[in-house]
């Protein structure tokens, strides 16, 4: 099992409580993001929260992101994304449902619209990232 399959089981058997702390958790394991970094080139627009995502390229070409908020939620969020998307080609990107593999975690119903609603924004950015490295 992969680590985000391993991520998706604990959570099923979390309560509410336990499960927003296993997101805040999942934000303090974020590679770090230079502050210099964050800047509103990589700022994610349309999140309640700061998020800044910075794109990289492997020497192998797979992606990498640096991501980072201001929230500590938002930050599990985001970490919970990357999970679906890190170190992969960017056709391998293109081609996860990154949406459908959250589903498991009912993110609308287990946190306010507020901390939800930046995430299609994330999820396009990602694959449009993706899409240009593909094309580069």
């Amino acid at each position: 099992m992969s680590r985000f399959d391993d991520l998706v089981e604990e959570y099923e058997f979390l309560e509410a409580d336990d499960r927003y702390r296993l997101l805040i958790d999942l934000g303090k394991d974020l590679e770090p993001m230079p502050d210099a970094l964050k800047t509103d080139a990589t700022l994610v627009r349309g999140c309640s929260a700061a998020v800044w995502v910075y794109p990289t390229q492997l020497d192998d070409g797979r992606l990498h992101f640096l991501a980072d908020s201001n929230a500590a939620i938002t930050k599990g969020i985001i970490a919970l994304v990357l999970e679906t998307v890190q170190d992969q080609t960017a056709d391998a990107i293109l081609e996860t449902d990154i949406a459908e593999k959250l589903a498991p975690f009912d993110l609308k119903n287990q946190l306010s619209s507020n901390r939800t609603q930046g995430i299609p924004n994330m999820i396009a950015l990602i694959a449009q990232t993706a899409a240009r490295y593909q094309q580069a």
